[in-house]
């Protein structure tokens, strides 16, 4: 097990409701501590994180977060804001009902439109794989694919399962090369971590590894 590439692929995250900025801070300084991808936060938080790291740590937000339903327009501008205070990379929640109801087409133009107002930034697109069925996944994969986003990431971990080997190998499967993979939401273990990275995820995102290794 490679404790330190682990710790280089986690999104080091904090996105629950009581969080406040005190933890946001210690966040940060662990983030730094443990060399981690970035610490992922929520969008209120950004222009201050973002002052606070000083360049130390990539600031991550999400938008749309976490049910994806948000009109586009609101998104863009959630996106557009979190770049003006500091986020250097973007994670969206795709519209759920749209990918199901078959309407792929606005799928891939919002998730265009986000990825135009990161203004380079990396972009995520998070899928929520616990709701999709296997040709939905499929799908999503294609949607990402011809899209300008760089990742896809499996789940916010608000709904009703997190990241699981099976979609990771999935999407290692369908994929093309270059397109990121992040595996998110209940990784609880080193070993889980390190397994998500063997079958093909590129970021892993959670707020257990660095206390795991922090014992």
């Amino acid at each position: 097990m490679d404790t330190e590439k682990i710790l280089g692929a986690c999104d080091h995250t904090l996105l629950k409701q009581e969080a406040g900025f005190e933890d946001i801070k210690k966040l940060i300084d662990e983030a730094v501590e443990y060399k981690t991808a970035s610490v992922c936060i929520p969008p209120c938080f950004v222009k201050k994180a973002s002052e606070y790291a000083q360049g130390r740590t990539k600031i991550c937000t999400v938008i749309g977060f976490p049910n994806g339903y948000s009109t586009t327009e609101v998104k863009v501008f959630e996106t557009s804001r979190a770049v003006d205070e500091g986020a250097d990379e973007i994670d969206m929640v795709i519209n759920i009902g749209m990918l199901k109801s078959g309407n792929d087409d606005f799928v891939m133009d919002e998730i265009n439109r986000i990825k135009e107002a990161c203004s380079g930034r990396i972009l995520k697109v998070i899928v929520e794989t616990c709701l999709l069925t296997e040709e939905e996944k499929i799908r999503i994969c294609d949607i990402v694919n011809r899209s300008n986003a760089d990742y896809i990431k499996t789940s916010t971990g608000f709904s009703t399962g997190g990241a699981t080997f099976e979609d990771i190998e999935l999407m290692a499967k369908h994929m093309d090369p270059g397109k990121g993979i992040k595996a998110s939401g209940g990784i609880s273990t080193l070993e889980d971590a390190q397994k998500f990275l063997d079958l093909g995820a590129t970021r892993l995102g959670t707020s257990r590894i660095v206390k795991l290794v922090k014992g």
